[in-house]
């Protein structure tokens, strides 16, 4: 994911995401990352930048989401007060939950409880993320039965610097990689 939010230390340029998404030609998709962007500027961002995947950081409504002809990934952010109703309301092709932490929009590195999605009933596809690292991922994977998960802070040596080491321990812990290989 290439992320379009100036606060986060994750932060690229449209000129790195170009170099990013020419480098990467079509081997993966390419996810770009916002969150409550305005309208216009968003769509000059996705005329400059191919993007595969949307994915919505924010509280963006469920018509901005039906603004965009690319799948969107919706970000729900959970804590203590999570209401599940709130989904059906979204057409978008799955729904990331992350850690609700007032004030951040992500990246906390911090894991909620798990349990409060864990019996979710709905047919779009889930992501989980929030805190994930080798140490927990397949307790998460195991509670929220996800379709997918997201990692970022905790293959992190620090905020926008991944570390090979733990992403290779991630990647051998999940079966990604072979214990073997490196």
């Amino acid at each position: 994911g290439l992320i379009f939010y100036d606060p986060s230390p994750r932060n690229v340029s449209i000129e790195i995401a170009k170099e990013i998404v020419d480098y990467v030609n079509d081997s993966v998709p390419i996810i770009g990352v916002f969150v409550d962007e305005n309208i216009q500027i968003m769509k000059s961002i996705l005329s400059d930048v191919n993007f595969d995947i949307l994915q919505l950081h924010g509280i963006e409504s469920p018509q901005y989401c039906e603004q965009f002809n690319l799948p969107i990934i919706k970000v729900m952010r959970v804590g203590a007060d999570f209401d599940e109703s709130q989904l059906v309301d979204y057409n978008v092709s799955a729904f990331l939950f992350d850690t609700y932490n007032k004030g951040l929009p992500g990246g906390t590195g911090i894991h909620f409880d798990w349990s409060l999605i864990a019996n979710i009933k709905i047919e779009t596809p889930i992501i989980l993320s929030g805190g994930l690292t080798a140490s927990n991922v397949l307790n998460g994977a195991e509670a929220v039965n996800p379709s997918a998960v997201d990692v970022n802070t905790g293959v992190e040596d620090c905020p926008g610097k991944k570390s090979q080491e733990k992403l290779i321990k991630l990647f051998k812990k999940t079966g990604i990689m072979n214990k073997d290989e490196n």
